[in-house]
């Protein structure tokens, strides 16, 4: 049975179920404050597939020279990820924080490497979903998939960058949300989320 708090922080959209806070919250990447922190904090990798893991596999003789001497150790112990403790199979980690694609641009500012390839042409695999998705966070059950915001406190400058500019949650990831879950989905969400924001006197 579906509560109504339940009801008020959902919506579905198709055969998801998306959190308000996707559509109530402002955010834009800030990497001039935050520095690609996301890439170096925390305790585990960011969770891939089993397809991603083989096209990380095949892309890494391509971004070797971009990472850390530590990096490839780790990589070369335990390959380009592991399972963790809750069971996912997540992207391995350096020291226990740094994603083993981690590379630096000028400014000290942290990249994706396999991200950075991409770009520059040399692989056609931009990320993997969870990392092009963040903050949001994708949760399969067996007859829907949940779609939330993670929020942390080092994406806070995001979350003031994104309102200065008037940009929803929503609307900054439209490209990964549209190349996860297809156009249709995206337009249903976007005029589900300009109503509902309209309802709502324009949100917070």
């Amino acid at each position: 049975m579906t509560t109504e708090t339940e009801e008020i922080d959902m919506l579905q959209i198709q055969d998801t179920l998306v959190s308000l806070d996707l559509l109530e919250r402002y955010f834009c990447c800030d990497l001039d404050t935050c520095r690609g922190e996301c890439c170096i904090e925390g305790d585990a990798g960011a969770p891939i597939t089993e397809e991603e893991r083989r096209r990380l596999e095949e892309v890494l003789p391509a971004v070797r020279d971009d990472l850390s001497p530590a990096a490839l150790r780790v990589i070369d112990e335990q390959g380009v990820a592991y399972v963790d403790e809750e069971g996912d199979l997540v992207t391995s980690i350096v020291d226990g924080g740094n994603c083993v694609f981690t590379t630096y641009g000028p400014g000290g500012v942290c990249l994706c490497a396999i991200e950075k390839a991409c770009r520059e042409g040399r692989i056609d695999f931009l990320k993997p979903v969870s990392c092009h998705l963040y903050p949001v966070r994708i949760t399969q059950y067996p007859t829907f998939t949940a779609v939330n915001l993670h929020r942390w406190k080092i994406c806070k400058c995001a979350e003031v960058l994104g309102r200065r500019k008037g940009l929803r949650a929503y609307q900054f990831l439209e490209g990964p949300l549209t190349a996860r879950f297809g156009a249709d989905w995206y337009r249903e969400l976007a005029l589900t989320a300009e109503e509902y924001l309209r309802q709502q006197g324009g949100g917070e």
